[in-house]
């Protein structure tokens, strides 16, 4: 479950990347790397959704020590 959550926290990371570069410059780093609407970019999206959720989970890890 450790390699889920770490690969989980980089794929956030790249997510949170992303939207910081869309609000400070007006830039999204996925649109132009993949293409605006493609189905890759779609899924990259919908990835760092799901990993967002999985990450929730870090919050209650102490709880389970």
């Amino acid at each position: 479950m450790e390699t889920l959550q770490k690969c989980a926290l980089i794929l956030t990371i790249v997510g949170a990347i992303n939207w910081g570069l869309v609000g400070l410059l007006d830039f999204n780093l996925v649109d132009a790397l993949f293409g605006d609407g493609t189905i890759l970019s779609r899924l990259i999206y919908t990835l760092v959704g799901i990993t967002g959720l999985i990450n929730v989970g870090l919050l209650f890890n102490h709880i389970e020590d």
